[in-house]
């Protein structure tokens, strides 16, 4: 923390150093693979590294000066609680001095969510009171990715084109692979089955309905378990196929997605985007691929039915 010690008083107190150094020890953070920013105590950002950009989608220029709960990250905890203005970790540290350490999902500015592990610490000069934090963010849904690469679908004629994830064909085949462990070896899976609205763009511009889906798969994609296979239903319907689950974990974990895409924005879109049913269902030994498909879009139909095809 020597290095960030010395870029802090820089900040803060308008660096002694020189600015050679200050342009070293800036160099230095934008090596880094984390992302790094300070913030005074209001909450105003006074440096934001290349990291932090590539993390969250904005410049330098866009977040200097700002407060960070200026409608930016907007991090939201699993079950999509929203932390900027009750739960913040930086607020917490700035008012009592604490280092603290979270996992979040923030909010890119093409606006999926991205899960990272986060550290705030104060900061200080010498003894004396509090001026501020640091925050360093790494990402962590790349590890959740690549414990998912192996049971993952690999060829272009298993993968939805224009989401990314799984397509039907490949998802029935998974399912089909889980009732055979199910019966064979006794694990247990579920189905979470999503419906998205929102399709109607007031702006009139054309695939906004594509990229509403294509945005919320890149969400569900970070939050979902390693083990766990997300693909596309079907036009505006997402599913995952969740792996070693009880009753009560399916039920986590849907509520943890719908939370998720209830805080996902769009770019250029007031409203967000909407879910007009989400349903679970565990799989049965005796299930067969069509039982566990025409259950699960039964439950679907009935729960439509009964929001009136609404949000709930």
């Amino acid at each position: 923390m020597t290095v960030l010690a010395d870029v802090q008083q820089t900040e803060f107190a308008g660096g002694a150093s020189g600015p050679g150094l200050e342009s070293f020890h800036t160099r230095l953070l934008d090596s880094l693979y984390d992302g790094i920013y300070f913030v005074d105590a209001e909450r105003r950002i006074t440096y934001w590294n290349k990291s932090a950009e590539e993390l969250t989608g904005y410049k330098s220029c866009e977040v200097l000066g700002k407060r960070c709960f200026d409608n930016l990250l907007c991090h939201v905890d699993e079950s999509g609680r929203t932390l900027c203005l009750d739960g913040c970790p930086l607020n917490q540290t700035i008012s009592d001095g604490q280092p603290r350490e979270c996992d979040v999902y923030l909010r890119h500015k093409q606006g999926h969510r991205v899960a990272v592990s986060i550290r705030a610490s104060p900061i200080r000069l010498d003894e004396g009171p509090i001026l501020g934090a640091v925050e360093v963010f790494s990402d962590i849904s790349a590890k959740r990715t690549l414990g998912r690469l192996a049971g993952g679908p690999r060829h272009s004629a298993c993968i939805d084109e224009m989401t990314g994830v799984a397509n039907r064909r490949y998802l029935e085949l998974k399912i089909q692979q889980a009732l055979q462990e199910i019966q064979g070896f006794e694990r247990s899976y579920g189905l979470v089955l999503i419906g998205i609205d929102g399709f109607d763009d007031p702006t009139g511009r054309r695939g906004i309905g594509d990229f509403v889906l294509k945005t919320v798969c890149t969400t569900i994609s970070h939050a979902i378990r390693p083990g766990d296979t997300l693909g596309r239903w079907s036009a505006n319907e997402i599913l995952f196929l969740a792996s070693d689950v009880t009753s009560s974990i399916l039920k986590e974990v849907a509520g943890r997605c719908r939370g998720l895409i209830e805080k996902t924005s769009l770019s250029g879109i007031e409203e967000g985007v909407r879910i007009t049913s989400l349903v679970a269902t565990l799989l049965r030994a005796d299930d067969s691929l069509e039982a566990a498909i025409r259950r699960i879009d039964l439950l679907m139909e009935e729960d439509r039915q009964m929001t009136g095809g609404g949000n709930h």
